[in-house]
């Protein structure tokens, strides 16, 4: 407003720079309240006043038509901050029921368990979203600790309701089973009875005990072991089976296979959000090669330290959820 004002002084009545006087309140709606908005109409009314005294177009039409846009535009801005903020309550409310069911979907991990640390990161390929179709869970059973981490095909509310699904399976199955391979079969069971067979889960189970992890694959990434040494291993089963939903009558479920898990080695499961991001050249995240971003002392800053590589590998937003869950030996 200062800008158009100086112009008209300088420039004198014959351009007709009065109206942009309007342009003032019709921005002011967008960053302040009908406070804000209004004294920025009221700055505006007074300048175009003036403006319309030193130009001697009190008495003409163009000057009562500047005042009157200046007014309309005013009111329509008080109007628009009405709207706005009735907007920005609906969405704080649907920000604070998604937290709530994040908090019931995906609880926090517990940091101790058993002889392990263990720390979870998530982050969601949509930037207002909490929580997505990636699954996580920890669970200190008699027979060790238990771990999940899935990814739920699809996005939406069918995601979210299926990964609430799967949780609570796993939630129950971990503490009953003695096996891990029963607490897959209760799980696939549960899983099959549920969905309609066009959607599906890729998963990975793990069993921590007596320096020795089991794993149970159900067409998830291979899981990747840091040994204390800084070497890699992703420990992969000698047959491939398929997700969670996608089972038939005769087709056999994973089988289970074994690791060494030994003090000062690292554990890490994720989901395919990590090593399918892809930088502007098309290369996929070298996860294996940024292993020693895990080296810090505190797990969850190792992840964080391991997550801001991945955006920055990204250079930008992520087209997938992305989960990484970290168990290492206290």
């Amino acid at each position: 407003m200062g800008a158009v004002a100086v112009a008209d002084v300088v420039a004198g009545p014959s351009l007709g720079f009065l109206p942009l006087v309007s342009v003032g309140p019709a921005f002011a709606p967008l960053v302040g309240g009908w406070k804000r908005t209004a004294c920025v109409g009221g700055l505006s009314l007074l300048l175009c006043v003036a403006l319309g005294w030193v130009d001697d177009l009190t008495d003409m039409r163009r000057g009562v038509m500047a005042v009157g846009s200046v007014l309309g535009v005013t009111v329509a801005g008080l109007v628009a901050v009405s709207m706005r903020r009735k907007r920005e309550a609906e969405l704080e409310s649907v920000r604070s029921i998604a937290e709530a069911a994040q908090r019931v979907l995906l609880k926090p991990v517990p940091k101790l368990a058993g002889r392990l640390r263990a720390a979870v990161s998530y982050t969601s390929a949509m930037a207002e979203a909490r929580i997505g179709g990636d699954l996580y869970e920890v669970v200190a059973a008699p027979q060790g600790v238990r771990v999940i981490v899935g990814d739920v095909q699809g996005k939406g509310l069918e995601a979210v309701e299926t990964a609430a699904l799967v949780l609570g399976a796993f939630r129950e199955a971990a503490l009953d089973e003695a096996d891990l391979q029963e607490v897959g079969s209760r799980l696939a069971r549960s899983v099959d009875r549920q969905l309609d067979g066009e959607r599906f889960v890729t998963a990975v189970l793990a069993e921590v005990s007596a320096h020795q992890v089991t794993f149970l694959n159900f067409g998830h990434p291979a899981p990747m072991l840091v040994r204390d040494d800084g070497t890699v291993d992703l420990p992969e089963p000698e047959t491939h089976a398929l997700p969670l939903g996608l089972g038939a009558p005769g087709v056999a479920g994973p089988q289970p296979y074994r690791a060494g898990f030994l003090p000062g080695d690292q554990l890490l499961l994720y989901t395919d959000g990590i090593i399918e991001a892809r930088d502007r050249g098309g290369r996929f995240y070298p996860l294996a090669e940024r292993a020693h971003l895990l080296k810090e002392e505190d797990p969850e800053a190792a992840l964080e330290t391991l997550r801001q590589d991945l955006l920055q590998h990204m250079n930008g937003p992520l087209q997938d959820d992305a989960a990484m869950l970290l168990l290492r030996y206290r």
